[in-house]
């Protein structure tokens, strides 16, 4: 019986191996193209026909087509290279206007300023303004309520608008975040920023009873704390064992000097360390704004700063540069209330909680209070920096920073300690 079955699957593997075979003969013959050698040499090759004859990494199906367009190496007439020059040399105008002037930025096709070049715009009727400082863009202040043409003047090696735009010039300053805000928004590496570091220390407003402790939060309110770049690299998870609460952290600041916008080197960090901690945030902004468009300014690189971002905690105006021999020195008590105004109506508008930040002497003599006062308003929290154990200011806050001596776990060196009283949820 064995062998009868060994000699039947015997069988049956031949029987198998054979017809492969015709099969295999079959397809070679398949693939055979029929006639003799002369007519196929006579008849038109397919498309289908070069694809199955293409070489490997081959791109295209005749590799002799450009013999027949009589533009392949004429650049003056073949379209797509002419398409893609004209995109990457086509210069575009963005223009807006916070309150009677003009942001002017020159950018390419991939929507970034043009640097390194001297242009020159024209204002219909008004003037020409050139681009001194050569980093794409330009600003006009000190024009009256209104519409204007804008135009920019021929560029060599560039391609221009070819029609001028029409923008109106706002009359006053509407507390809406301008729109191109990230182009000047600029990082310390890109200008070198040399940040005002002499901001004067809270002594008068202090005492030798100030505690520099976490603790202190204890029976009063949650424990916080605010950072920027002074504290360096954070480990945020120390930090929460620690028993902090919640953080302030800095988004950016202005130059003392220069004016200009400069984001915190250590804020997305700091913002993402945070977070996967679970540590609700706030954030903060050093001002050194000189009028109402500034201010709005401020606010709106924070808010483009921190759209990424979950804020739960309010967003503040750190209003404590009122030094001297910095461009606010002269600031008199209604101007910096209309900044603190500004900033905060902004803030509130794109639907955060605002806030100022000042030492007590300042709440009490360069700003007045009364308008910016949380009870009186409602959306604006006052954050008070008072170094005592038990603050003299007779004001409302919400916000106490009482110590600028604290040591957290998780951070070098020393940091400020804060108390919320301000209900989060």
């Amino acid at each position: 019986m064995d062998y009868k079955l060994r000699k039947m699957a015997v069988i049956a593997s031949l029987a198998i191996v054979v017809l492969i075979g015709l099969v295999v003969i079959r397809m070679n013959r398949a693939e055979k193209p029929r006639g003799n050698m002369k007519d196929r040499t006579q008849v038109p090759t397919t498309n289908s026909e070069e694809s199955s004859a293409r070489e490997p990494g081959q791109i295209g199906e005749n590799l002799k087509a450009f013999e027949k367009d009589s533009t392949f190496f004429d650049a003056d007439k073949n379209p797509y290279l002419e398409k893609m020059i004209d995109q990457t040399e086509r210069l575009s105008l963005f223009v807006t206007s916070v309150e009677k002037d003009l942001r002017i930025r020159i950018y390419d096709y991939t929507e970034r300023p043009v640097t390194g070049q001297d242009f020159l715009v024209k204002l219909e009727g008004v003037g020409e303004y050139r681009d001194l400082d050569k980093d794409g863009v330009i600003y006009i202040d000190g024009l009256s309520a209104g519409e204007y043409y804008v135009s920019l003047q021929p560029v060599k090696g560039y391609r221009i608008p070819e029609e001028a735009i029409r923008i109106r010039v706002k009359d006053q300053v509407e507390h809406t975040a301008i729109e191109d805000i990230s182009y000047f928004i600029k990082t310390e590496e890109e200008i070198h920023a040399q940040e005002d570091t002499g901001v004067s220390e809270i002594t008068g407003d202090g005492d030798k009873t100030e505690i520099a402790s976490l603790k202190a939060a204890t029976d009063h309110g949650k424990a916080g704390i605010d950072v920027s770049k002074k504290q360096g690299k954070i480990d945020w998870e120390k930090v929460r064992e620690s028993g902090v609460e919640f953080a302030i952290i800095r988004a950016g600041y202005r130059e003392s000097s220069t004016g200009m916008l400069v984001e915190d080197p250590f804020f997305k960090a700091n913002m993402r360390g945070a977070a996967l901690q679970g540590i609700p945030t706030g954030v903060y902004f050093t001002s050194y704004a000189v009028n109402e468009v500034e201010a709005v300014e401020e606010a709106s690189a924070v808010l483009e700063l921190i759209k990424d971002f979950r804020v739960k905690y309010p967003v503040f105006l750190d209003i404590e540069g009122t030094r001297s021999n910095v461009r606010t020195q002269d600031l008199d008590s209604e101007t910096r209330t209309f900044i603190c105004e500004a900033f905060c109506e902004t803030i509130c508008n794109s639907g955060y909680k605002a806030g100022v930040y000042a030492r007590k002497s300042s709440l009490q003599n360069n700003t007045d209070t009364q308008k910016i006062d949380a009870q009186k308003l409602g959306d604006y929290s006052i954050w008070l920096a008072e170094y005592r154990s038990v603050p003299s200011y007779g004001g409302y806050y919400e916000f106490w920073q009482h110590s600028s001596k604290g040591s957290v776990n998780g951070i070098s060196g020393a940091v400020d300690l804060n108390i919320s009283f301000w209900n989060a949820e």
